[in-house]
């Protein structure tokens, strides 16, 4: 079902809300996914509006400085990462884990092997 989600790190620095249909989640085992243990939901950058200043955030780049992941420089949670894909449109890795309301047994998490790149 498409609707607005609100979510937010645990202090309450970084807020957002999310426009989608919220149909799965990917769990990557790469040396930074696997370490924060999001589960992320990709949506088009459009479909996410910020609440709080986006100067609000810090943000971490590795490897070939892709992603942007960005987190609460105050609570360190990480509630949601920026790139572009690989047909160039920018897209938003939503932690679902940051999203409030949301049943995460309910939500159908596909794998990726992220070590393997």
């Amino acid at each position: 079902m498409y609707k607005t989600y609100k979510g937010k790190c645990h202090c309450g620095r970084i807020a957002f809300e999310v426009d989608g249909e919220l149909n799965g989640a990917m769990a990557c085992n790469c040396s930074i996914c696997q370490r924060k243990g999001a589960l992320m939901w990709f949506v088009p950058r459009q479909q996410l509006r910020l609440l709080t200043p986006a100067n609000d955030m810090s943000t971490y780049t590795f490897n070939k400085h892709l992603i942007k992941h960005h987190f609460c420089p105050n609570c360190g949670i990480h509630p949601l990462g920026e790139g572009i894909d690989p047909k160039g449109n920018h897209m938003v890795a939503v932690n679902v884990r940051c999203l409030e309301g949301v049943d995460l047994a309910a939500v159908q998490v596909h794998v990726f092997d992220g070590r393997a790149l």
